[in-house]
């Protein structure tokens, strides 16, 4: 079993539960009666694979220890936010009695320690989370260290530092199977790729926010990153790839649709505001087409999100200001009914159709 991944574990593991449910329901109406040898089998056969998935991937075998995992997944969330802030005020309570080389021996000490850490604990937790817990404040350490250490050096402020955080952070996510780290390595590399395009183009890196075109092609490319390298092996990566690369990509369209004063483009606001407004629209219909064909849930609910809200802004801009408001909404809860007409079309027709049942005779 540890050539599965933790997803493809617990997807097992509940098809065992659902079979064991529906054989106890056909027993129950009389319909499924098997050999007590044949049921005993089989059985055991579920026990003891349950018991390897258990053993290899920590997986959930009820539905309360399913809950029980996401309130781990918080509390080990909040811990290392708190040892992390912890770590934090320590340091700043008694810095100004260290030397500067025992400053700087401490911060470089710090991150590896944590990580030594971190791999010690993964090698005796089979849950991961306190592994996990000690990855997040092995990165919190590393932030802390470079801050501290130009501080201490004076050393300008970069965005290049942006550049070693996501590193660090995608060591450890990959190292560990974190993925809250690979979001907050993906959200340093968007930084550190648009505050480099905001250099080049001539401002100063801090307005990085400003000219939401730079993000367009680093989002493209890490939507797109899971598609040319295999994620399978790390739980839930892909998704963090593709569903961050999603909202990125959008709010920068949908702050361009609406602001034209920060787009490069040489035209008119009016012109400017309208491409994006069609790009938006048409990028998130096609994103809508790809969940559906891809069975990728989070991207279809994230392309019917975003096309809502442009066409709901849209909506704000032609008719606010002259439509009597009763009416404005009313045509709001209109095109919610509409839209719910079209997602159910389309959700019938990705229902597969029930195969018939042959009959005694050979009949259909």
């Amino acid at each position: 079993m540890d050539n599965l991944t933790k997803t493809q574990a617990q997807a097992r593991a509940d098809q065992v539960r659902a079979f064991r449910a529906e054989q106890r329901l056909l027993s129950e109406q009389g319909l499924l009666q098997l050999p007590d040898d044949t049921a005993a089998a089989i059985h055991r056969y579920h026990d003891e694979l349950l018991h390897e998935l258990q053993q290899a991937q920590d997986v959930d075998l009820s539905e309360g220890a399913r809950h029980l995992s996401l309130g781990m997944q918080i509390v080990s969330f909040l811990g290392a936010a708190a040892l992390a802030a912890s770590l934090f005020f320590l340091f700043y309570q008694y810095w100004g009695y260290f030397a500067t080389a025992m400053q700087v021996a401490i911060l470089i000490a710090a991150p590896l320690v944590s990580l030594a850490v971190a791999c010690w604990v993964r090698r005796f937790d089979a849950s991961g989370y306190y592994a996990k817990l000690a990855a997040l404040v092995s990165f919190a350490s590393w932030v802390l260290n470079i801050v501290m250490l130009g501080s201490i050096f004076n050393l300008t402020p970069s965005p290049n530092a942006f550049a070693v955080f996501a590193l660090y952070g995608f060591l450890l996510a990959y190292l560990l199977q974190v993925r809250l780290l690979l979001a907050a390595a993906l959200m340093c590399s968007f930084i550190f790729i648009g505050a480099k395009f905001g250099t080049w183009m001539g401002s100063y890196w801090i307005y990085v926010g400003e000219n939401p075109e730079h993000f367009f092609l680093p989002a493209l490319f890490f939507f797109a990153l899971p598609l040319w390298i295999n994620q399978a092996r790390f739980h839930g990566f892909a998704a963090i790839y593709q569903m961050l690369s999603v909202v990125i990509f959008f709010i920068a369209l949908l702050v361009l649709a609406n602001w034209a004063g920060s787009s490069y483009l040489p035209w008119s606001p009016s012109v400017i505001e309208g491409c994006y407004q069609v790009a938006g629209f048409v990028a998130s219909a096609l994103l809508v087409l790809y969940g559906l064909r891809t069975r990728a849930v989070n991207l279809m609910l994230a392309g019917n999100v975003f096309f809502a809200l442009f066409l709901y802004t849209k909506f704000f801009d032609w008719w606010w200001d002259w439509l009597p408001k009763y009416l404005f909404f009313l045509v709001i809860g209109l095109t919610a009914i509409l839209a719910l007409m079209v997602f159910n079309r389309l959700r019938k027709a990705q229902q597969s159709p029930l195969q018939k049942v042959p009959q005694p005779g050979g009949e259909i």
